[in-house]
């Protein structure tokens, strides 16, 4: 954490879910002023207790203090009212629609399938922007969504890799870990789609709700080693996940766990020796490594920000996107507004320390960038 007594006040407010700074007074465009744009937030601290939420919001503002410190964008410093919805969807929306109402320029880097979809939907409703949300549902891409940005790339494309390096080892028998919603069938649809395009059989489907009871866990573990299952990998719920693993490794399965780029570097944490050989997908570098002008410059501003913190992949993604957002404000212009921010993010490619993205006016794909990692015996990433 950083030695600064105001960065550090700042830093707790956030994580806590307060707002960074008092609401900007009404004008004509909502959060912009001569000094300052009013971003606003939604995102899954859990009061502290979720490792990848604070991780992500560290590297937004890592990025953030290292803007401000270069004088901003355009004489504006990027201020932040930040709102935790605990992980829960219907928190979500609701906090989303009051950052509006309290006069927010747009919404920004939600984590998560079904809390980002329920921002989504405040942003679509008040007809706000919606940059950055750092989860992999289909919804922000298909059908078109005019308003929102996402940076990273789709789970759906993240499943593929997952199933290719399947089948590179010689397994077919796969199952998917889902949430019990529409969101969650519409991944199984995309597991199924990709699945079948690569010649293997359908995944058998391990549902779970909200709230998931032990005995719950051992049914889904029952259900693995009826079906023989060889691999299988998630689409986030690492709490939920890590029990799995950790169940069906006591009950002796020898089931190949993998999964997607969300909370991989704190599970695999959790999971300590049960990690080792998991796979994971991945939608930024390596944070560890320096092989790219991005990392390179995360590394530094993370560094600048909290000295203390730990290299991850949630930090970076969040790193990632505020830049991203910050290019798109810095290519808009003095004269600020949430159209022109949209014209400026369309208008041409986005490289961010070499790190490409891409949006037009009928097709918000933003980044494709997916890759491996394995989990070494000394718990490290290794792509």
């Amino acid at each position: 954490m950083s030695a600064d007594p105001r960065a550090r006040r700042q830093w707790l407010a956030a994580a806590a879910g307060l707002a960074l700074a008092p609401a900007v007074r009404a004008q004509s465009v909502p959060g912009v002023s001569a000094t300052q744009v009013l971003i606003g937030q939604v995102i899954s601290l859990q009061g502290g207790k979720n490792d990848h939420g604070v991780a992500t919001r560290q590297g937004v503002e890592a990025a953030a203090r290292a803007v401000n410190a270069a004088g901003g964008l355009h004489g504006r410093q990027l201020v932040f009212k930040v709102a935790d919805d605990e992980a829960k969807p219907a928190q979500s929306e609701a906090l989303a629609r009051q950052l509006v109402a309290d006069g927010v320029f747009l919404l920004f880097g939600s984590i998560e399938g079904g809390p980002s979809t329920a921002v989504m939907k405040a942003a679509i409703d008040t007809q706000t922007p919606f940059v950055g949300p750092m989860a992999g549902s289909p919804g922000f891409r298909r059908p078109f969504q005019p308003l929102v940005f996402p940076v990273r790339a789709e789970h759906r494309e993240e499943y593929r890799v997952l199933l290719g390096h399947g089948q590179s080892l010689g397994l077919s028998r796969h199952a998917f870990l889902q949430s019990d919603s529409e969101l969650g069938r519409t991944h199984l649809s995309n597991v199924a789609a990709a699945a079948q395009a690569l010649g293997l059989p359908a995944p058998v489907p391990l549902v779970i709700g909200s709230e998931v009871s032990d005995a719950q866990v051992d049914a889904l573990v029952e259900r693995l080693a009826a079906a023989q299952v060889q691999f299988m990998f998630n689409h986030g719920s690492i709490g939920v996940y890590e029990r799995l693993v950790r169940r069906a490794r006591a009950r002796g399965l020898q089931t190949a766990f993998y999964g997607v780029n969300s909370g991989s570097a704190q599970l695999a944490k959790h999971l300590g020796e049960l990690a080792h050989f998991m796979v994971f997908t991945q939608v930024v570098p390596s944070p560890w490594e320096r092989k790219t002008a991005l990392t390179r410059e995360y590394q530094a501003d993370l560094r600048a920000a909290f000295p203390e913190a730990e290299f991850s992949y949630g930090s970076l993604e969040g790193y990632l996107t505020l830049r991203v957002l910050a290019e798109g404000l810095r290519r808009a212009g003095r004269d600020l507004s949430r159209a022109g921010l949209m014209r400026a993010l369309e208008a041409a490619p986005i490289e961010v320390g070499g790190h490409k993205l891409r949006y037009g006016r009928e097709d918000h794909t933003g980044s494709t960038f997916v890759d491996t990692a394995l989990v070494t015996r000394e718990g490290k990433f290794r792509h």
